[in-house]
């Protein structure tokens, strides 16, 4: 059994007794189960959906509709999970306005409890007015998915000094317009402890150390699924990717030879 809601003053809550907070990205109700029962604090409807399940290269091709979908299918299976749903490339970006309307939309037609968004000055106002009309915004920085091209792929950030401070000042940023907390992706193990002392809000790392106040992982690289994408943060819990293809493999050879339907899996016939 999962335990009560995790809310934002609950996330708070942890970093201030020095709790660390559990997220992984989630895209069905099955896993928003499953995740339930494990007490994951976090879930993330994330748009790395457009390489995990849609098999993109990258997030950008990943639409507002589509986060909607599945963040539906995620609210319905969770009763537990704090649920954050990214606002997608070019559905914020462009002003305030158009950030509020489609931030409310993930949550009034969604069913997510915060959104996320990656940047810091540029998107400095679209956090503030989101706040604002009461839509809390979690905020994304370091290696930030939808800036690939601009960064010339999906490279660590803020290893020399200049890139460093940039970064420390954008997290700050982020924290004054109003964002509840903060995933750091992608930076040196130091740079993700020294903006997790500076600032009051909870950071969340994913390749950003040890020292962040909580972990997120995407779900599908945590049980091994794909074999052949290893990045050095990624812990592998199982390998079930393996597992899948040898239960696939089980049930065509029993198919084949006649071994699945057995006596006790068919209906007898009566009279």
């Amino acid at each position: 059994m999962s335990g009560p809601s995790i809310t934002i003053p609950a996330l708070q809550q942890k970093k201030t007794a020095g709790e660390r907070i559990t997220m992984l990205t989630c895209y069905d109700a099955t896993f928003a189960r499953l995740l339930d029962r494990a007490e994951v604090d976090a879930l993330l409807v994330g748009d790395s959906l457009g390489m995990v399940v849609q098999g993109h290269e990258n997030t950008l091709p990943v639409t507002l509709d589509e986060i909607i979908y599945h963040c539906r299918a995620v609210a319905r299976g969770s009763s537990h999970a704090h649920i954050v749903a990214d606002l997608p490339f070019m559905t914020y970006q462009t002003s305030p306005e158009q950030a509020v309307d489609n931030a409310g939309r993930l949550l009034k037609d969604g069913g997510a409890h915060a959104v996320k968004m990656e940047g810091g000055a540029s998107i400095r106002e679209q956090i503030r007015r989101c706040s604002e009309a009461g839509i809390p915004v979690m905020g994304h920085l370091g290696l930030t998915p939808q800036s690939v091209h601009k960064m010339g792929g999906h490279k660590v950030q803020g290893k020399n000094r200049i890139q460093a401070e940039k970064i420390l000042t954008e997290a700050r940023m982020v924290e004054e317009a109003g964002a509840y907390s903060l995933v750091l992706e992608g930076v040196p193990e130091a740079l993700g402890q020294l903006i997790t002392e500076e600032l009051s809000i909870p950071t969340i790392g994913i390749g950003a150390g040890r020292y962040t106040d909580g972990q997120v992982l995407v779900i599908y690289d945590l049980l091994g699924m794909d074999p052949d994408f290893q990045p050095r943060f990624v812990r592998r819990y199982m390998e079930l990717g393996d597992q899948i293809v040898d239960a696939a493999k089980a049930y065509c050879d029993d198919v084949k030879h006649g071994h699945f339907p057995n006596d006790h899996e068919v209906f007898l016939k009566t009279g």
